[in-house]
């Protein structure tokens, strides 16, 4: 329950305080004496972004404070304890709002955020006011409201979740398959270009090798005829080398034995010998190792033509040739981590998409059961506030699937962050009219009538202990407004209700009512309110409201008769 209310240096609100009381509570006062500002002031205090255009000209802050009585089982309770604050003396939010912008929230003198604020004071008052109406006629609001009687608020925000889930994984898949389907188009070129580097099967450094050898085969003939010539010269023919050098040590031999100088001599022509002999082992050996056969060359050749069609290729060198080999090999390896890379996210998206489905399905059969008892409850409150022929239905449709990104159920009813059924309320006003949508045919005083009627239906599921109304009275007079004053009474029995009102008939009904007023002081314009606690003083304000500024006796003797009414 809220039970003070205190505002400073708000707009034309200078220093207010007000102490409220359980039951039915009525503000009245003259048009722009301030009473919708209480109303922002209140939805500030519960979460509302702040504007630096409130602040009162001239100030540097706007102070507004609300003290509120707390359950010990309500929500505001349970969050302050987690928050570790002490719930026992009740609730006091303070918002400080500076001409720069700023704005500071305290909860129970502890600065704190604006997302606290909002969920401490989640369910601790409803206000319904002239926006409300309008928001009315907004379709996408329906949905809104059917959940909250049909407390799916929950569920709602699971299937928002897996829905914000699952699009950036479809996003991901169909990015992934287009990647894919890229790199397919490539992949057969880049097979043919790895096999046909695979199937030549070249060496480190093959093309200076051949070249090498190649150089070799090329002169063939001439190396085989200088080897064989240098091995007869040597070895072969009569008075070669080796047998004239073997004469010639046999000869130094025998002189030696009369000098001893030529011992040594003869010992080194003999190592001579011996060398020029492995010399010519050698020279024969390097004999049968010659290549003569053409057919050498020409393979060879064709081996170097095959390399230097692959180095234009993929090269310009060997080196280069084995990079871009590796590069192609790496991109063959990117399709398969693609694929294994789709196959993960679908696992995802199947995942999350049978769950979406279920909870969505779920959802809107608790929607549907919820609509019918919504439209019968709805129906019972108008007839109640003088739209007794009224029809009030709530519409239900699906869209259809239309793309594969689309999220569907396996019917083909496209799933969207609220699920899958679009709502909206129709509503016959008069006999042999048919069903149709609020926003055409709705009239401001029925507007007013069906918010009020949706609000005491709302009221019955929602643990809110506060409701407050402004220009809840729009449009409507005579007997309707005596219906919505009834209504706002019998709401008062289970829930502390406020209300700004221009109608005696609806103020009378009110157990505490205050009186705003605006008054010029020092030049400034300043807002005052005046607790009506004393019988006459509720008289002469329901006179006004009666009568406006010239009040005559019969006025007041028919707000006296207002009253009374009341009480009997």
């Amino acid at each position: 329950m809220l039970s003070e209310l205190a505002i400073k240096n708000f707009a034309i609100i200078d220093d207010l305080r007000i102490s409220f009381e359980n039951g039915f509570s009525v503000l009245t006062g003259e048009t722009g004496a301030g009473k919708s500002m209480i109303i922002s002031a209140v939805n500030l205090l519960l979460g509302s972004r702040a504007s630096a255009d409130l602040v009162r000209a001239g100030c540097d802050t706007a102070e507004l404070e609300a003290c509120f009585d707390l359950d010990e089982n309500s929500h505001a309770w349970s969050v302050l304890n987690e928050q570790g604050m002490d719930a026992k003396d009740g609730l006091i939010v303070r918002r400080l709002i500076s001409s720069s912008g700023k704005s500071r929230v305290f909860i129970n003198s502890r600065q704190s955020t604006l997302d606290l604020l909002k969920q401490v004071t989640a369910n601790l008052a409803g206000i319904s006011s002239q926006h409300a109406h309008q928001g009315l006629l907004k379709e996408e609001n329906h949905l809104d409201i059917l959940d909250d009687f049909a407390q799916t608020l929950e569920l709602k925000d699971e299937v928002k979740t897996l829905f914000f889930k699952l699009m950036p994984l479809k996003k991901e898949r169909k990015q992934l398959i287009d990647t894919l389907e890229e790199k397919k188009k490539e992949q057969d070129l880049i097979s043919f270009q790895v096999e046909e580097i695979e199937a030549a099967a070249i060496q480190k450094n093959e093309d200076d090798i051949l070249e090498k050898k190649r150089q070799v085969l090329q002169n063939a003939a001439q190396i085989f005829e200088a080897i064989n010539g240098a091995v007869h010269e040597v070895y072969d023919k009569d008075g070669s080398v080796i047998e004239r050098l073997s004469y010639i040590s046999d000869t130094l031999a025998k002189a030696g034995m009369a000098h001893e100088h030529l011992e040594s001599v003869c010992d080194r022509i003999s190592s001579t010998l011996f060398d020029l002999q492995d010399i010519v082992g050698e020279l024969r050996d390097a004999s049968e190792t010659i290549d003569l056969d053409p057919a050498s060359l020409e393979a060879v050749d064709q081996r170097l033509d095959l390399i230097s069609k692959l180095k234009r290729k993929y090269g310009p060198t060997l080196l280069s040739l084995f990079e871009t080999y590796e590069h192609m090999q790496g991109q063959l390896a990117q399709t398969h981590t693609i694929e294994k890379q789709i196959k993960a996210n679908e696992q995802q998206i199947e995942t999350l998409l049978t769950s979406i489905i279920a909870k969505a399905i779920q959802l809107s059969v608790l929607r549907k059961k919820a609509g019918t008892q919504l439209s019968i409850l709805a129906k019972e409150q108008l007839g109640a506030l003088e739209m007794g022929n009224a029809q009030f239905d709530v519409s239900f449709s699906i869209q259809a699937a239309k793309t594969a990104e689309d999220i569907a159920t396996p019917d083909g009813e496209k799933i969207g962050p609220a699920g899958i059924d679009k709502i909206r309320f129709l509503l016959s006003p008069n006999p042999g009219e048919s069903l149709k949508p609020l926003v055409k045919i709705a009239s401001g005083g029925e507007l007013s009538r069906i918010v009020l009627a949706l609000k005491a239906v709302l009221s019955k599921n929602q643990s809110l202990e506060t409701l407050i109304f402004d220009e809840v009275d729009a449009g409507i007079g005579g007997a309707t407004s005596e219906k919505v004053g009834q209504k706002l009474k019998q709401l008062s029995k289970t829930h502390q209700v406020i209300c700004i009102t221009h109608l005696a008939q609806i103020a009378k009904y009110g157990s505490n009512q205050f009186r705003i007023l605006k008054q010029v002081i020092n030049d400034r314009t300043c807002t005052r309110i005046v607790p009506l606690k004393d019988k006459q003083d509720r008289v002469d304000e329901i006179a006004r409201m009666i009568g406006g500024a010239h009040i005559s006796q019969a006025t007041r003797t028919h707000a006296k008769e207002l009253l009374e009414q009341v009480v009997s």
